[in-house]
């Protein structure tokens, strides 16, 4: 068994071994073991821009340990005047909360995981980007689409805390696994901003990185951030600490091309929870390229073919599973597609916003989140 591999294992152990803890924690039933978790995979569509042909719209849910069969579809918000549906811009939970939240161009949607009833949706001044929530489920920086500003958020009413104006045309959001920093990247910017939560104002900026930034992501201490830029089949990272741009790592053996979406060659990056890998699309190619990241700068590895052109990454709880966005199912380990989404009237699915919720008993215990975050938390 290689590094990798037993690394995997690891993780997967932990990970299940602390949501056996929760579920058996005091005011559980005697009865509840950690085989009785149910895993889901909660899929927002459209997610890939309004093209309701990858899903119809909704929230569809699957059946992680059954094949990703298909349950149920949830009715959601999210619609203009014509009653037309709105582009889903990002999907994010708490299983502590019990919320589940859903952004539209012109909305932010909270329904309850457990009833799956609207609760509020509200219209923001800018519209609305891809969000993020807070690890206690209690705040979401919720990004103007694609104009000057950020709004945070109280996640449980909706309310304005704070706006953050880095002027960067606001788009991804990513908040940091520890809570202490929220990572701010718009369209018009090669800097990447953060803001310190305890305060809801811009920190610093990490870069310039070679060009806009895209999708990125961070290692679960907060000490690297992984950056798809504009023009690059690949990927940069940036030290979160010192604010230095580290390295270029370019995809080899493929070249860049058209693109139906997104307008760069890399738009969708994730690492796994057990930080050994970074995934990274490739449009044009239909590819999900794989670097060894137990080294820097990371080492290309292995190369996926998807079923549409990826836009998106993220893994599930245990690290087992990769979810891009053309909804393909892939097994980490083996490298094999395994499985495929299609709804209820069997049309493939595909979405750029998903995330993983467990349960037991009926009760979410667990929820994943819409970004490929590493989750080893000691400082390095």
């Amino acid at each position: 068994m290689n590094l990798r591999s037993m690394l995997s294992r690891l993780i997967a152990l932990l990970l299940g071994l602390s949501l056996f803890l929760t579920a058996a924690s005091p005011g559980a039933a005697d009865h509840t073991r950690a085989e009785n978790v149910q895993r889901r995979l909660y899929v927002a569509t459209p997610g890939i821009r309004n093209y309701l042909e990858y899903g119809g719209h909704g929230l569809l849910v699957f059946d992680i340990d059954d094949g990703h069969r298909f349950i149920k579809r949830i009715p959601t918000g999210g619609v203009n005047e014509d009653g037309k549906p709105l582009n889903v811009k990002g999907i994010c939970a708490s299983a502590e909360t019990g919320r589940i939240y859903i952004s539209t161009i012109r909305t932010l949607q909270c329904l309850d995981i457990v009833s799956e009833k609207l609760l509020w949706e509200r219209t923001y001044e800018g519209g609305c980007d891809r969000m993020s929530l807070s690890p206690d489920g209690k705040v979401i920086y919720q990004p103007s689409f694609e104009k000057d500003h950020w709004h945070v958020l109280d996640a449980m009413t909706g309310d304005v805390l704070a706006k953050i104006v880095p002027k960067s045309r606001a788009h991804n959001t990513v908040y940091g696994p520890d809570g202490r920093e929220c990572y701010l990247a718009g369209l018009a910017s090669p800097l990447l901003t953060v803001a310190d939560t305890s305060t809801h104002t811009a920190a610093r900026t990490v870069g310039p990185f070679s060009a806009s930034i895209r999708p990125f992501t961070v290692n679960g201490s907060q000490t690297l951030c992984f950056v798809c830029v504009n023009g690059l089949l690949g990927f940069e990272i940036g030290d979160l600490r010192t604010g230095e741009k580290l390295h270029r790592i370019v995809v080899d053996g493929y070249q860049r091309g058209p693109v139906k979406r997104h307008g760069c060659p890399s738009h969708g990056i994730g690492m796994t929870p057990d930080e050994s890998e970074i995934w990274v699309c490739d449009a044009h190619n239909q590819r999900m390229h794989i670097f060894d990241a137990t080294v820097l700068p990371p080492k290309q590895v292995e190369s996926i073919k998807v079923r549409d052109e990826p836009g998106w990454i993220t893994f599930s709880i245990d690290g087992t599973l990769a979810w891009p966005s053309s909804g393909d199912v892939i097994d980490v380990e083996s490298r094999k597609i395994i499985a495929t989404l299609t709804d209820e009237e069997g049309r493939a699915v595909g979405s750029e916003k998903l995330l993983e919720i467990d349960f037991v008993d009926g009760k979410p215990v667990r929820a994943g989140d819409q970004f490929g975050i590493g989750q080893i938390r000691e400082r390095k």
